[in-house]
């Protein structure tokens, strides 16, 4: 019996929640460059290369920790160029028995993945993202009863909740946020920081640093 892992190119974190939930020795995992994903909407070139380069130094890494990884290059022979034609050729290749991923950031994706066991003919398993501070049911225990949904509050919340970015019960620095002077591009969106799993107070500086550099 072999699991196949499907990793996107933005869930590099040796945390991730799929990784978790499999057996290494009964497990490949699946890490596939695809035109689709870089051209469903306009990117800079500058980013893409730096997506592919990042993809293929954690796969390294991960081969290096253990792991089995069958890795898609852009320009690999045979390559369908979508998501879902790679899972369908892997599943063939390995004899796949089940399918995991963590839950896709992307609306797009998640869709998408919806309706791959019908097209793989194999159970296919989404985990959701525990890299965030708050869960889906987290949000949905908030937002019950309310008329209007402001991010801007729940973002509030969390800070409370957690301590982070906090100086006791004021937000630190003395505002909420800093919308007006923090308009830099983000840097690639390629893992989600974690302060939670650490110090929170370590946390809190990581993210004043991540914020200082833009």
């Amino acid at each position: 019996m072999t699991d196949l892992v499907l990793i996107l190119g933005d869930q590099l974190s040796d945390s991730l929640s799929s990784l978790r939930r499999c057996d290494p020795s009964q497990t490949v995992v699946l890490m596939a460059e695809v035109m689709g994903e870089a051209t469903y909407v306009r990117h800079h070139r500058k980013k893409i290369v730096l997506v592919l380069a990042a993809m293929r130094h954690f796969a390294a890494r991960l081969r290096a920790a253990g792991w089995r990884v069958d890795y898609v290059a852009l320009d690999d022979e045979g390559n369908t160029g979508t998501l879902g034609g790679e899972l369908e050729r892997a599943v063939r290749r390995h004899g796949a028995s089940a399918v995991f991923l963590t839950e896709p950031g992307e609306w797009r994706l998640k869709l998408e993945a919806d309706g791959w066991a019908a097209a793989l003919g194999v159970p296919v398993t989404v985990i959701e993202d525990d890299r965030f501070i708050a869960s889906h049911a987290d949000f949905e225990t908030w937002a019950e009863g309310r008329k209007a949904l402001r991010m801007e509050f729940f973002y509030r919340e969390m800070r409370r909740r957690t301590g982070l970015l906090m100086e006791g019960e004021a937000p630190a620095g003395g505002r909420w946020n800093f919308d007006a002077e923090n308009r830099a591009p983000p840097a690639g969106g390629l893992f989600l920081p974690e302060p939670l799993r650490h110090d929170p107070d370590a946390g809190t500086q990581a993210v004043l640093e991540m914020v200082a550099r833009r």
